[in-house]
């Protein structure tokens, strides 16, 4: 069992079939559905054949229900306390070459605290994998850093390079070297911002399309139409997570290769 914990939010997917231009209107495509860093790692694992289970603070209005239903389907089980207040929604502004561009808003997820940690959702877990979205802001890295007390093992995705420099990237890399993951996910704004890699026991970097290093061998993505490289990362981190290194770079490749971040 993998259990992840984090965001569960509605993704709004906004592929541009043109340049946007101020005053103007641009053809696109969308794509409604559940997302999060935390979620979307969780329904890849499950895609992937392995058991997953999501731990977050849920809203109880309607994008929360969506949310939380729209997960289960693919398979997840979904635990943690659900609260009056609003489920978050991240928009993503897909380009024509696939690349995107974000605005977040967390909604109650980043609420959730230690005391609201139920020990009994660690129960058969094999790792627990944290982004870095979960120990960059409180109350809920208070929950991370607990849950990580509990788990055999850890995984951590640095998650973005921005949040990074807001927490500030000492301060987060002494979080990170306290706990002492045995997996750590970056990109190489993520590392540089970081100041380089800690010591843990496997640091994987993803370098996009020219793949990704594991450890100190790298691999090159596999061939793919690029549609959307949102939630590439969490396929990849998935794969690793379930199968290694060869089942990444294929969960990425699947990923890409269709709008949204889920399978």
């Amino acid at each position: 069992m993998i259990l992840t914990l984090g965001d569960l939010l509605l993704d709004v997917i906004v592929r541009l079939e043109q340049p946007l231009a101020e005053g103007a209107d641009a053809n696109a495509v969308t794509r409604l559905g559940p997302g999060g860093q935390a979620a979307n790692v969780a329904a890849w694992v499950a895609e992937l054949g392995g058991r997953a289970r999501f731990v977050g603070k849920l809203a109880g209005d309607e994008a929360g229900v969506a949310a939380r239903s729209g997960l289960e389907r693919h398979g997840v089980e979904v635990c943690g306390p659900v609260v009056e207040g609003r489920t978050g929604t991240v928009v993503a502004l897909v380009s024509e070459d696939g690349s995107r561009t974000m605005a977040s808003d967390r909604g109650v997820s980043p609420d959730l605290r230690a005391a609201e940690l139920d020990p009994a959702w660690l129960d058969g877990c094999e790792l627990l994998h944290l982004p870095g979205y979960s120990l960059l802001r409180s109350p809920i890295d208070s929950a991370a850093l607990r849950a990580a007390e509990l788990a055999a093992r850890v995984s951590i995705d640095l998650s973005s390079w921005s949040a990074i420099r807001d927490f500030g990237p000492e301060r987060f890399r002494e979080r990170l070297e306290e706990l002492r993951p045995d997996v750590v996910f970056a990109n190489e704004d993520e590392e540089r911002i970081l100041g380089g890699p800690i010591e843990c026991g496997t640091w994987i970097l993803k370098l996009g399309p020219g793949g990704a290093r594991f450890g100190d061998i790298v691999l090159p993505a596999l061939p793919a139409e690029v549609v959307d490289t949102t939630g590439a990362g969490d396929a990849l981190a998935a794969g690793y997570l379930v199968g290694g290194p060869e089942l990444a770079l294929e969960a990425a490749s699947r990923c890409v290769a269709k709008l949204g971040s889920m399978p």
